[in-house]
């Protein structure tokens, strides 16, 4: 019998691990299965330029993995049980049961609304196509009004800043305030916040440092100090959240639900889970947990892909890097920020801005679409077989 790898999500990390994994074993031993719940790869990094009203390109994952041996299912995963070693999946046709020997956990993450009333009702977020959709209709519909509209962002990390710049530019009849809850581009370098705040000038947004939003309302938000804010479409940027999928299951995770991986993205209640991305607790090489984002996913995804062919094929585990180094930050089209990090995650002094970063983020997205469209691509030709007993002890190290 086949060893059966099931991938849940194809995002950046769900999709190149797959891809990878298809090109390194051979398929006489193993078949692999990508579950998602979406037909198309979606650029997350880019929604908020879809939000504001931008074509993006996508790409059919059954063209992505055409040729690959990849099984795929649209399907919308609801349990995971890693006791009976099955997932649980619904789609059109209703309900099922996927099962597995190595389960690759890629769900990612969506908005987290912190508690605060009124987000889940009211706000817009950009955090899956569906939801940037139903914001660039928002937006549409404010431009037809004539009068223009008002737009508040809460939240002035790099996704808020991120859509808020990018809403400012491409529809210039509206009006765009951002919301920050301490300093803006607190975490930057001197030089980058002054960038950062001179970009916001000239695309005219309206900057509210140390405000924190207490509740959402359809045409206004409430902030701490009694303060109302109109607004006529509110963008939540403010937090992230995994999928509570994991817990429900039993798998160990943290107090946010991201699941508690070692050193090689493996579960430590679980052996044969691996976690990756914003869905897993991972300790960096600097001892400090990696952030959210697509750069943390692609270095757990090639650490995880080492583990799981050393593992399945009876060889030693090479450690690759779990390094944090910089954020890349678009302010519109023209225009960004390539702040770099020391290894206490410190922003280092001199930054990159202008045209020049906004060339350097645009040329990192391109590449990252490429790449995860040609999943097998440069991939090693030799499919490696599955040793007679695959390990699926659980380490005794935990990062």
């Amino acid at each position: 019998m086949k060893h059966r790898i099931v991938v849940l999500g194809a995002g950046y990390a769900g999709a190149h691990t797959a891809g990878n994994l298809a090109r390194r074993l051979s398929p006489a031993d193993t078949e692999i299965t990508v579950v998602n719940a979406e037909p198309d790869f979606v650029q997350r990094l880019r929604l908020h330029q879809f939000a504001a009203g931008q074509e993006i390109e996508t790409r059919k994952l059954a063209d992505v993995f055409a040729g690959t041996g990849i099984r795929l299912r649209l399907a919308r995963v609801t349990a995971v049980d890693p006791v009976r070693q099955v997932v649980s999946v619904a789609d059109a046709e209703g309900d099922g049961e996927l099962g597995y020997d190595t389960l690759f956990y890629a769900l990612g993450s969506h908005v987290a609304d912190g508690g605060v009333p009124g987000v889940a009702e009211d706000a817009f977020d950009v955090t899956g196509r569906p939801s940037a959709l139903r914001l660039r209709e928002r937006l549409d519909s404010l431009n037809r009004r004539g009068e223009g509209g008002s737009v508040l962002v809460v939240g002035d990390g790099l996704t808020g800043i991120e859509t808020a710049t990018e809403i400012a530019e491409s529809r210039p009849r509206l009006s765009v305030t951002l919301v920050a809850r301490g300093e803006l581009g607190a975490r930057l370098s001197a030089g980058a916040r002054s960038h950062l705040r001179q970009a916001c000038d000239r695309l005219g947004i309206t900057v509210l440092e140390h405000t924190s939003v207490e509740a959402v309302e359809a045409t206004r938000v409430l902030c701490a100090d009694g303060t109302a804010l109109a607004s006529d479409a509110t963008v939540w940027t403010a937090g992230f959240a995994v999928n509570p999928i994991a817990a429900a299951g039993g798998l160990e995770v943290t107090g946010d639900g991201q699941i508690v991986v070692d050193r090689t993205m493996r579960s430590v209640s679980h052996p044969n889970v691996y976690a990756v991305g914003d869905s897993a607790y991972t300790i960096g090489d600097n001892g400090r947990p990696l952030p959210m984002s697509c750069a943390s996913a692609g270095y757990t995804s090639m650490q995880a892909i080492a583990a799981i062919v050393a593992r399945l094929t009876g060889r030693k585990i090479s450690h690759t890097k779990l390094e944090y180094v910089g954020n890349h930050i678009s302010l519109g089209r023209r225009d960004g920020i390539l702040q770099m990090v020391d290894d206490e995650g410190v922003a280092k002094p001199k930054y990159v801005g202008g045209r020049k970063a906004a060339r350097i983020k645009s040329g990192i997205l391109k590449a990252s679409l490429w790449a995860t469209s040609h999943p097998t691509f440069g991939m090693p030709k030799r499919r490696r077989r599955l040793a007679a007993a695959p390990d699926t002890s659980a380490d005794k190290s935990v990062a």
